[in-house]
Order: C-alpha cells, then structure tokens, then sequence
C-alpha cells in the first residue's frame, strides 16, 4: 500500500515520503496515528495544504525544545540505590525514575522521551540522552551509588 508520510517516523522516513508498505502496518498504525495516509491525489492535496502550518508548528516546538535543553545541558543526576555483592542492584534504575528525577528539578519529561544507552542494573556512571525534539537531545549523565554508603571524610580515622 502506498502512503505519505504526515510526520517522521523513526527508521521509516521524514515527513513528505511517499512509501510502499504493508496494508496492515499503514492500515492499522500509521493511519490511525495520524502518521502517514494513503497515496491518493486527494491526500496528496491535503498533505500541500497543511504543510505551511505543519511546517510553523514544528519551528515552534523546536524553539521549545531548544529552550528545555538549556535547562537540561550538562546535569548530572545521582541515584541511591541497594546493592548486593559485586556492586548488583536490587533492581533497577528506568526512564521513569530518570523523569521523575527530573520532575522533582522541575522539568516534565515524558519516560518514553528517555533513551537510556543500557540497562541500569549495576552502580556507576551511565549515560542517557532526551529526545526532546526530533532534531534536538541532550545527553545526560546518570550516576548510580550505594544506598546508606558511609561518607568517606566521616570514616576516615583522625591523625
């Protein structure tokens, strides 16, 4: 079935392609998403028709990306977390611990927005990047220590 792309679609194409693909795959996801719609001379009128809002709606949410980025570039955040031996966590650390650490610095972030680079099952530094627009993310630095970890300077003996 051939449809035109309404908006980017990740490993499929920017918005404008026109592409072959299953009648399933268009008829049951990329339509109903508002995605793509199918390659009829009738959508492709509709498709010119919306493009210069589509095109100013997508400025202005790049603008408002840019902006969160701002806010975002270069924070790091720390995670407590209990772990067993050979530094293994009881659990994880996943994009929804990730947004709600955000949210508690006052920056809403959608989990589904959060690519973590792996699973967080470990103590460490991880990395993790926001998807905030699709031409605008920001990487982020994850750190990952023992929960009720003795300070270092506390336990270090007087001289």
């Amino acid at each position: 079935m051939k449809v035109i792309l309404n908006d980017h679609v990740e490993h499929l194409g920017d918005r404008g392609t026109i592409l072959e693909v299953k009648r399933g795959f268009a008829r049951n996801y990329l339509i109903p998403k508002n995605l793509a719609y199918e390659a009829t001379p009738t959508n492709l009128a509709r498709f010119k028709q919306e493009t210069k809002s589509w095109d100013q709606r997508q400025a202005n949410e790049k603008v408002a990306a840019d902006a969160i980025a701002a806010r975002l570039a270069g924070i790091e955040l720390t995670f407590l977390r209990r772990a067993g031996e050979g530094d293994a966590l009881y659990g994880s650390v996943t994009t929804s611990d990730v947004a709600g650490a955000l949210a508690e610095r006052g920056v809403e972030i959608d989990r589904r927005r959060i690519e973590l680079a792996q699973h967080i099952k470990r103590l460490g530094t991880f990395n993790a990047e926001i998807h905030l627009h699709r031409e605008v993310r920001v990487p982020i630095t994850l750190h990952v220590e023992r929960e009720g970890e003795p300070d270092v300077q506390a336990a270090a003996p007087e001289a």
